[in-house]
């Protein structure tokens, strides 16, 4: 499956052969290669609309053919596509599904993967905190277990964003950093610009800005080399230059961050992106203030649309900060409430605990 992850040259293996296996409708290799070019569509293309129609074919052929570990494959990736879409009923669906087979065959490194994207895909974007983070322990566990690489990457990886749900810094880092070393270790350049992505918002979350930077730097360059899923690449860009702005640097272009906005094509990085822009803004300079509000507000309701319930929470807590520089002090309290309320349900009970002790400080 890691393989999998080379998601052009893929393409470029089967380019030649698909128009052969349509003609003589040589089934068992169709749903492969429709495995393949959905993937392609969604990791490289992101087109989620052909990517969906792909996935669907190849499910429908390998089911037909009973060829599980195609089966097992395009569940897994539709789940991946459909949880970046915000769709995250169907992501679990078919997560559920690659899980099944996997538990049938008593499978531990592909039950420990499919329980670390399932958590991603269906439970840490949609804010079930807890339950994400359930998933992603016992899914370390069994990576442990099975002794293979390829599932301590991806378990270590996702369990470290699952601490970052719950506020759980220290965690998060230290899962997050062991989740990079197998990554670069195996060369699984998806997960570990994940875990890049989300190292950048740690170490800009405890005031190690240039730390952050370098983390995000390594992402974008990671994700551009391998042509993989440029709108979280421009998150990654918007991501250090919030990082740089915090630096007191001053090479920061404001448009082209507008334009990341503008050309992002993934629902579940809508509104970080913009929460991002619009923090740069309150930050930048006296003179955005009210720059920064259209933007905090565009990230509120783009999380609200997308159930990215979390985000929502962080959202709220930076409207809060921006009427606390305004100050005004009942709107930064209502809004911080906001926050809190979110976090409460959710299950991110370190920043419920963050949240709250500023709360009492206003």
């Amino acid at each position: 499956m890691a393989q999998m992850h080379y998601f052009v040259g893929a393409k470029e293996a089967v380019d030649p052969i698909i128009d052969l296996a349509i003609k003589h409708d040589h089934k068992k290799r169709l749903c492969q290669i429709y495995t393949i070019l959905g993937s392609y569509h969604c990791f490289v293309e992101e087109n989620y609309p052909e990517a969906f129609k792909t996935f669907e074919k190849a499910l429908k052929i390998s089911g037909e053919v009973k060829d599980i570990i195609t089966s097992v494959l395009a569940s897994a990736w539709f789940g991946n596509a459909l949880g970046w879409n915000c769709d995250f009923e169907r992501a679990l669906n078919c997560y559920q599904r690659a899980l099944d087979i996997n538990l049938a065959a008593k499978n531990l490194w592909g039950i420990s993967v499919m329980k670390s994207n399932l958590a991603l895909a269906s439970y840490y974007y949609a804010g079930k905190i807890n339950l994400g983070f359930q998933t992603t322990q016992e899914a370390v566990r069994i990576a442990e277990e099975s002794g293979d690489i390829y599932s301590k990457a991806t378990a270590y990886t996702l369990h470290g964003i699952s601490c970052y749900g719950k506020g759980l810094l220290e965690e998060a880092e230290e899962h997050l950093l062991m989740g990079v070393e197998y990554c670069e270790r195996i060369n699984f350049h998806t997960w570990n610009t994940l875990a890049r992505f989300h190292l950048g918002e740690i170490y800009f979350e405890i005031g190690n800005f240039s730390k952050s930077k370098g983390h995000y730097e390594k992402q974008i360059w990671v994700q551009e080399h391998n042509r993989l899923v440029p709108s979280w690449a421009n998150a990654g860009k918007v991501g250090l230059a919030r990082s740089k702005v915090m630096n007191r640097e001053k090479d920061v272009n404001l448009e082209s961050l507008y334009v990341h906005s503008r050309n992002n094509k993934v629902k579940a990085a809508e509104g970080w992106i913009q929460r991002y822009i619009g923090e740069i803004l309150l930050n930048i300079d006296d003179q955005h203030i009210s720059e920064s509000e259209h933007w905090i507000q565009k990230a509120i309701e783009a999380d609200q649309r997308n159930g990215m319930m979390l985000h929502l929470g962080k959202d709220y807590a930076l409207y809060a900060e921006l009427f606390k520089r305004k100050d005004d002090r009942l709107k930064a309290r209502e809004n911080l409430g906001k926050a809190v309320e979110i976090f409460k349900e959710c299950g991110a009970d370190g920043w419920v605990e963050k949240f709250e002790k500023e709360l009492a400080a206003l």
